[in-house]
């Protein structure tokens, strides 16, 4: 059985902090693990899906393995995963865990273009 997907091309994957009490609810290890979310375009969303949960049936553990920003191989265990049928392809939506101890956050502000609306009040 497949342990795992990959992302073979592409860039690294985005991860976007869960603030959905189900998916923080899954967290019950006594381990410091960041539960987020990535979207991931691919060519066959249900058959991904189907294959976590072949894995979670057998009581098995089913990984994303992906290069981060400096090409380095990762890993991530998958806690749930979706597809989504957009008119552009399959969207395979992954809640994984990440390791608080390596997670770096970026919140957004407003930005610049906020900015750039309020000069003219």
């Amino acid at each position: 059985m497949d342990d795992k997907i990959t992302i073979i091309e592409g860039p690294p994957p985005v991860f976007e902090v869960v603030n959905d009490g189900w998916a923080l609810g899954l967290n019950e290890s006594a381990g410091l693990s960041v539960p987020v979310l990535t979207r991931l375009r691919t060519f066959n969303g249900p058959a991904l899906v189907e294959r976590c949960y072949r894995a979670w049936n057998a009581k098995l553990p089913i990984h994303l393995h992906y290069r981060n920003d400096m090409g380095v191989e990762q890993s991530a265990p998958i806690m749930a995963a979706r597809n989504v049928e957009t008119p552009d392809g399959h969207v395979l939506l992954l809640w994984v865990y990440l390791d608080r101890e390596k997670v770096e956050y970026e919140f957004d502000m407003g930005g610049e273009d906020d900015a750039d609306e309020n000069e003219g009040e």
